[in-house]
């Protein structure tokens, strides 16, 4: 937090103060301990997110349940560790408050419990937190009369290491070297899912005994690739339950001596791993309402053609945030010469929308009414995600912004002048054109503040740099005998 904080800004847009989070959680810590003493639960690691979007956390036995809830608990130096250099040495630790509606006993060891909490600096709200981001951007809403659901679809890659130690593909039984299927073997494939059960039963098991409604699993375009299809919920839960979905991918992965990635494209003939954020409305007053259902002709309401003309405003911020890594980037591609499953990536790379076009970055889909960002992976931090989403809707809603016509064609057959002529952007083409759309974006500061905004552009900048800076082997094999 800036050392003349809390400011002016800070005052405006941040609600709850340590004090009336404490008090909030008060008079529920008597059930909430009750209930995981009753699991089974002795140890708790109430965790904060850092600007990754990534659990942090000091485990802390049932005894100091009570302190932890009060905001007794464990105190971190923030700064020291999260790439937010805007405190020094000599200033104050965070101090965490867990969220007693975020509560999620560990399947794979039931002795441990995560609590997701929210990050307090000197008694107010800590502006590099960006749980807090995502609490603001839903008061907000809320103040308009809206409420922010959302779904997410999470693609990764299963692997493990051979013999010598180098990562291999978990689920390929086709010879390195050898003769390998030409079309997309492992998509949809019961063979491969067969094989694949051991993993996705304890998988499966685990989210259906959370509650989450799992729908299917998918095996993906490639090899050890998948996705799972759970029900969607407000965004703050939906954040919350990607972020412990991370964990339990991994853990479950090491009890079968394998390892997931969420790298978005491992290599070049991968199919990207993605993380589709389906995102919808409902007004405050009318639960179970969805704003964008209508009686029209084609079922969509007015309000879901302004929010899609906002996070089209927006798109290029946006994806800064959904797609942070440079590897993203690799993956936002029309077409991969030998790919697996043909050369069509089925990847967004203009900002535009269509009903259900899937070469759109945001695609109004078929099978429900819910407006599908498709420029997004599971490198993302979630919660500043699912903020600048549903502000970004909301202020399309509120401007009535005109999203122009739907492309409802492939877009992925258009010229470049053709896409010109049409006024279609170019998704951004890296990480560093789309940190610069971002420095750019009124509404960015608005949603993560100027603080976290600056401490996310500087860390992001400094990835280009160094990657920038970086020989590659395909360098290499270009150039070094070439000239």
């Amino acid at each position: 937090m800036a050392k003349d904080t809390p400011n002016d800004f800070d005052k405006k847009i941040y609600y709850e103060t340590f004090d009336e989070a404490v008090e909030r959680n008060r008079p529920r810590i008597p059930e909430v301990r009750k209930m995981l003493e009753e699991a089974g639960v002795k140890y708790v690691m109430s965790s904060w997110i850092d600007l990754h979007g990534i659990p942090k956390t000091k485990p802390v036995p049932m005894s100091d349940f009570d302190e932890l809830c009060m905001g007794k608990g464990p105190q971190f130096a923030v700064h020291s560790i999260s790439f937010v250099p805007e405190l020094s040495p000599a200033d104050s630790d965070q101090v965490m408050v867990p969220d007693l509606d975020a509560v999620y006993i560990c399947p794979w060891d039931t002795s441990m419990a995560v609590i997701f909490a929210d990050l307090y600096w000197e008694n107010a709200p800590y502006n590099v937190c960006s749980r807090q981001a995502l609490k603001r951007a839903i008061h907000e809403a809320q103040a308009d009369g809206y409420v922010g659901y959302a779904g997410v679809e999470p693609e990764f890659i299963v692997m493990k290491y051979d013999d010598a130690g180098k990562p291999v593909k978990a689920f390929d039984d086709d010879p390195a070297h050898g003769l390998r299927p030409r079309r997309q073997a492992f998509g949809y494939d019961v063979e491969y899912t067969v094989d694949s059960m051991p993993f996705l039963k304890d998988l499966i098991d685990i989210l259906e005994g959370m509650g989450w409604n799992l729908h299917d699993v998918v095996a993906e375009g490639a090899y050890s690739q998948f996705e799972l299809d759970f029900h969607y919920t407000n965004m703050l839960e939906m954040s919350d339950r990607l972020a412990f979905l991370r964990i339990v991918l991994k853990e479950v992965a090491k009890e079968h001596g394998m390892f997931v990635t969420f790298m978005p494209k491992p290599t070049v003939g991968d199919w990207r791993s993605g993380a589709h954020i389906n995102m919808s409305l409902q007004h405050k007053s009318r639960p179970g309402e969805n704003v964008f259902k209508d009686d029209s002709d084609t079922g969509w309401s007015d309000e879901s053609r302004w929010a899609v003309a906002g996070l089209m405003q927006h798109a290029e911020a946006i994806t800064a945030i959904t797609c942070p890594t440079v590897n993203s980037y690799n993956g936002l591609v029309p077409r991969v010469g030998g790919f697996e499953g043909g050369t069509v990536t089925w990847a967004p790379t203009n900002i535009t929308y269509g009903f259900n076009n899937r070469s759109a970055q945001f695609r109004l889909p078929q099978s429900r009414y819910c407006l599908e960002n498709r420029a997004c992976d599971m490198t993302m931090n979630v919660y500043l995600a699912m903020a600048f989403h549903l502000t970004a809707a909301l202020e399309g809603i509120r401007n009535k912004m005109d999203p122009g016509k739907p492309t409802d064609f492939d877009l992925y057959s258009m010229s470049p002048q053709q896409l010109k002529d049409a006024g279609i952007r170019r998704l951004p083409r890296t990480l560093f054109n789309a940190i610069e759309a971002l420095r750019e974006d009124d509404l960015a500061k608005h949603v993560l503040g100027p603080v976290m905004r600056n401490s996310y552009m500087e860390y992001k900048s400094d990835e280009w740099e160094r990657y920038h800076q970086a020989v590659t082997d395909w360098e290499v094999k270009e150039y070094l005998r070439l000239y």
